[in-house]
């Protein structure tokens, strides 16, 4: 009983952030096919991406991690991600977010810094949503399976979950997007070419456009 209490708790919980996520972007004001075409919102997060791995740098006597965490590593072959299928290229972002979102976790639990924790929580929101968001997305490619586990590295500084991060959207995620891009932007409308706003250092909520 209890261990179906908790799965029930997993799932609201779950449920909560991908209704937080969606206002945050405003999808009733965007189908999906509007959120992959609209390039200001994937340059947003990209953006937000290095002012958090900024900020965090900043942070005074960030401490060490008293035991290393696995991360995913994000590096990767245009060559070989030309070859995959959108499907494979969604599935294997989730396994590296999945990994992202278990260290930071993890990390939560040994940070006591009040800098480096506040920026911890905003990055466990973004990289859950993303995660939760990425599961939407199976209705419009084709089915598959990965090729392959993440690979990962140790690391036990937590400015490393930061960085991964950062090149996880600036180079895959952004890439995924462009890709399926491809197949859902044929006639939709080009956005304004009005930028997105940029709010003060300080805020680390930023509207979508």
């Amino acid at each position: 009983m209890q261990c179906r209490d908790s799965q029930l708790s997993m799932e609201l919980n779950r449920l909560l952030l991908l209704t937080a996520f969606l206002l945050h972007i405003k999808l009733s004001r965007l189908s999906p096919a509007r959120l992959v075409c609209d390039n200001r919102l994937i340059q947003k997060y990209i953006s937000e991406a290095k002012d958090m791995e900024k900020r965090v740098s900043q942070c005074r006597e960030l401490p060490s991690l008293t035991e290393p965490l696995p991360l995913p590593m994000v590096d990767f072959s245009l060559w070989e991600w030309k070859t995959k299928t959108n499907e494979t290229k969604r599935q294997e972002i989730l396994g590296d977010l999945a990994l992202l979102v278990d260290a930071v976790t993890a990390a939560q639990g040994h940070v006591r810094q009040e800098c480096a924790a506040a920026l911890l929580g905003q990055l466990y929101k973004k990289a859950n949503s993303f995660l939760l968001l990425l599961q939407t997305f199976c209705w419009q490619v084709s089915a598959g399976q990965p090729d392959r586990a993440p690979r990962t590295m140790l690391q036990s500084h937590p400015s490393v979950i930061f960085l991964v991060y950062r090149q996880l959207v600036q180079g895959k995620l952004r890439f995924l997007f462009h890709d399926l891009a491809k197949d859902l932007c044929r006639g939709v409308p080009e956005p304004p070419s009005t930028p997105c706003p940029r709010l003060p250092q300080g805020d680390s909520e930023s509207p979508a456009c």
